[in-house]
């Protein structure tokens, strides 16, 4: 008898080990399996594609890529300008008034062909709104007549002059304020359109994630509820239940099977968002891994406002913007007034019939001209303009005054909603660990007849079932406030840095 139960023993040792290696093989090729046909996405990974790949990332760089280019084109305009002006040639032929020699006047047939080329050097002077201009040009005509024909050329090897608003608008000295501030704004722009990449892939992320927990939620229930079904059928059987209690179950089980169907066409919709988004054309299946660890930090209220007005875009807005204002008032207030233009050249000149003699014993020559401009009667048009002006600059400030008060109270609040995600996050994980050993203890309860009432059963799942999805819920708003703060301030707290990016490498990109 002894011999018989430890053979019986051996065997059943040896059976129950045989089947841990099959099934450990089984595992492992699975295991294998689902590494080279799922693609495994942290949170982490899932930016940096989104900041590489997605469409939004592309506008933006696209967006800054033209604002780079606007500031380098009104930079060059301020640098020396080279130009060369030609004409090859100026044909006419007509009948006109010619002068003879005892100053009597007669109709001839003209015709004539005019040459000319110059180089011209031009400067602005952006504090004064002036231009210099160093010039060299060449001119030659020739006339046609009957039996012969003349050829005259007039050289101007070197001209020096400027022009010089005296009471006009400035525009070349408000633009030098403004535009570098344009170009400050569009990198700080750029910089928050980043972060807002990094929101919207994270909102990518864990609906999908969502959607992914809820399926994996969906075919758990709808095991549970097939197995309860199974077992509440055995108890009907032997009168153990009502058949309300059996009812109960099976529409339990109906809705748990309309449920996976719902839940698996919401993680197909899901999963092809983020696919778009991330522009991943792979067909392998994405299994996204949750972020198992959050940062968690201080931030003082005062110092997140002091970054943001330092450091974005909408803390530079207000000073650009006041600045425009006070440029439009000075504009009002010097076009259509009382304005004078002063123009001076000194040069060199001479002409003759061949182009080297046009270039021996130059003469002088000089131009001085002053342009008045006197507004005489214009029926308060100028007075009307600058008063609009100055209304524009009224309410421009007003709005500023109420935005910056909008902004500020906005940083306060995000730099509390994330404050207080900490605790957040904290009581949605204790929730749901609570809600899922409520659940398991009420299931085997009622498995092993403890627990005779179906509701409860069934709130125990709702509850259970919520409180996961509520514990995803606060990690995802969790993540999506802390990169908020990082939007609205352009200030890394975790790292305490700012958040910058090198210029030439997105340019040469």
């Amino acid at each position: 008898m002894i011999i018989k139960k430890i053979n019986f023993l051996i065997l059943k040792y040896c059976f129950t080990g045989i089947l841990v290696v099959i099934f450990g093989i089984k595992s492992i090729t699975a295991q294998r399996v689902e590494s080279t046909e799922n693609i495994l996405l942290s949170l982490n990974e899932t930016i940096e594609l989104a900041l590489e790949r997605s469409p939004d990332a592309l506008i933006n760089i696209h967006r800054f890529r033209r604002s780079y280019w606007e500031y380098r084109s009104f930079r060059a305009g301020y640098l020396p300008n080279m130009t060369m002006n030609a004409t090859l040639p100026n044909f006419t032929r007509s009948i006109d008034a010619i002068t003879q020699s005892d100053g009597s006047e007669s109709y001839r047939d003209r015709t004539l062909s005019r040459y000319s080329a110059d180089i011209s050097l031009t400067q602005k002077i952006g504090l004064t709104g002036g231009e210099v201009f160093l010039q060299s040009g060449l001119q030659r005509l020739d006339n046609y007549f009957v039996d012969t024909t003349t050829n005259q050329f007039l050289s101007t090897p070197i001209s020096i002059g400027f022009r010089q608003p005296i009471f006009g608008y400035n525009d070349y000295k408000w633009d030098k304020q403004i535009e570098p501030m344009r170009y400050k704004e569009a990198k700080r722009t750029y910089l928050e359109s980043r972060e807002q990449v990094a929101i919207t892939a994270i909102n990518h992320f864990f609906n999908l994630l969502m959607a992914q927990v809820e399926r994996k939620i969906a075919l758990k229930n709808q095991s549970n509820y097939d197995t309860l079904f199974n077992i509440a059928k055995g108890r009907y059987v032997l009168g153990k239940i009502a058949e309300n209690e059996l009812l109960q179950l099976e529409l339990n089980l109906l809705r748990a099977d309309a449920a996976v169907e719902n839940a698996d066409l919401d993680y197909q919709d899901m999963l092809f968002k983020f696919k778009s988004y991330l522009r991943l054309t792979s067909n392998q299946s994405i299994v996204l891994v949750p972020p198992s660890t959050t940062p968690h930090f201080s931030i003082q209220v005062e110092e997140a406002i002091n970054e943001a007005h330092t450091n974005t875009s909408s803390g530079l807005a207000f000073d650009r913007r006041m600045l425009e204002a006070e440029s439009e008032v000075s504009m009002a207030r010097l076009q259509g007034r009382f304005d004078a233009e002063l123009f001076a050249s000194y040069g060199l000149t001479q002409t003759a019939n061949t182009i080297g003699d046009a270039y021996k014993n130059p003469l002088d020559e000089e131009r001085v001209s002053l342009g008045l401009t006197i507004p005489i009667l214009d029926w308060g048009q100028a007075r009307g303009r600058i008063r609009m002006a100055e209304s524009s600059y009224d309410l421009i400030q007003t709005s500023i005054d109420q935005e910056r008060l909008d902004f500020d109270q906005n940083i306060f609040l995000k730099v509390m909603q994330f404050s207080m995600q900490q605790n957040q996050l904290m009581i949605a994980a204790k929730a749901d660990t609570v809600a899922q050993k409520r659940f398991d203890v009420t299931q085997k309860r009622y498995m092993i007849g403890k627990v005779n009432d179906v509701l409860e059963l069934n709130n125990a799942q709702i509850d259970n079932d919520n409180a996961k999805k509520g514990y995803y819920s606060a990690l995802k708003n969790y993540w999506n406030n802390y990169f908020e703060i990082r939007r609205i301030t352009l200030f890394d707290f975790r790292n305490n840095q700012k958040i910058s990016f090198d210029t030439d490498d997105l340019i040469e990109k």
